[in-house]
């Protein structure tokens, strides 16, 4: 007798499903929370909307736990006496100029035990198991650096010189508290950096040119860094027009825009030119200020505003080294309207 399979549309992968097909709007500045991020490449790439992490339902449903804990852990520091303010929606934003910037769980004015009149950052995390085991063992620092650095760099941008770290075991509840003395020569370097990558022009070497490297064995950014090192993603930021500025704007110089609108980035326009260190091909010189010219297979493929002769980044993206084929080139001549989605059996 043969078993009843289970069902596929469950309500588990229903609600899963539910979560994973909401669109996540990127950041327009560079969070303070990212800056101890081991990898430069990884932190432009990011900024740069080149490379989006795609999360699975049951992950984002992590992370909304983890939100929701920062309430609870709020409440629980009110009932002993810790006077916490600029918390949940109210919470302050940080702009450290430059695009970096960053928003603080909590202040705290006063009442944790041992410094009772000493203003603190609150910042609160959730942990698995064996990550909360390890914070217990070694301490913020050395087990969480990333977390120490954001609250370095909090620290630095609020002028409070100690933090409370608030961790939450999501197995069984228990908590750990940390207060973090400032380190002003740690902060201004972890801000400096940031500052650096988000203003310039070029992508940053990799932390590793070995693709088994344990820091990059499961970035997002692996496929790009070790294999197609081609975007996938067309918006403002990953086109050759568009500029980040000193002052935290974005310029185009295509349509000689001082301020892009963070919006607009997201979505681009059809002059969309693929940024050089965001592709493959080798870079030739185009006789059009507007359109770039690539070498792929061999011949020259210009990209910029779709035509019978150029093709836009989204065809560049789908198309790959099949636009330089013979069949897509003699198509895309018969029906110069046409716009590529997918090649097959271009060769």
């Amino acid at each position: 007798m043969t078993a009843i399979p289970p069902p596929t549309h469950t309500i588990s992968s229903m609600i899963d499903a539910h979560h994973a097909d909401r669109r996540d709007e990127p950041r327009l500045h560079l969070g303070g929370s990212m800056l101890g991020h081991p990898c430069d490449r990884w932190l432009w790439l990011s900024f740069r909307w080149a490379v989006r992490e795609k999360f699975p339902g049951r992950i984002l449903r992590l992370f909304r736990r983890g939100n929701n804990e920062e309430d609870i852990i709020t409440a629980d520091l009110k009932a002993i006496g810790i006077d916490i303010r600029s918390t949940g929606i109210d919470q302050v934003f940080l702009n450290m100029g430059s695009h970096v910037g960053g928003s603080v769980d909590g202040i705290i004015e006063s009442g944790v035990p041992g410094a009772e009149k000493t203003r603190h950052i609150a910042e609160f995390k959730t942990h698995a198991l064996k990550s909360f085991n390890d914070l217990e063992k070694k301490g913020v620092k050395d087990s969480k650096p990333m977390h120490w650095a954001q609250m370095q760099v909090y620290m630095l941008g609020t002028k409070i010189k100690r933090a409370l770290y608030v961790a939450v075991c999501k197995n069984d509840d228990r908590l750990y508290t940390e207060r973090v003395r400032f380190d002003k020569e740690a902060a201004e370097n972890l801000l400096n950096r940031g500052r650096r990558i988000a203003t310039t022009e070029r992508i940053p070497a990799p932390i590793s040119t070995d693709p088994s490297w344990y820091e990059c064995k499961f970035c997002p950014a692996h496929s790009f860094c070790h294999k197609e090192q081609l975007t996938q993603q067309v918006n403002c930021r990953t086109c050759a027009h568009a500029t980040p500025e000193d002052d935290g704007t974005w310029s185009c110089a295509r349509w000689e825009s001082k301020n892009i609108p963070g919006d607009f980035q997201k979505i681009g326009c059809d002059n969309h030119v693929l940024h050089p260190d965001l592709v493959p091909w080798k870079q030739k010189d185009s006789a059009d200020p507007h359109e770039a010219v690539y070498e792929i297979a061999g011949k020259d493929i210009r990209n910029g505003e779709g035509d019978a002769f150029t093709f836009s980044s989204k065809e560049l993206i789908a198309g790959g080294e099949a636009c330089a084929s013979d069949n897509v080139q003699a198509v895309r001549a018969e029906f110069p309207g046409a716009e590529l989605v997918e090649v097959r059996n271009a060769s």
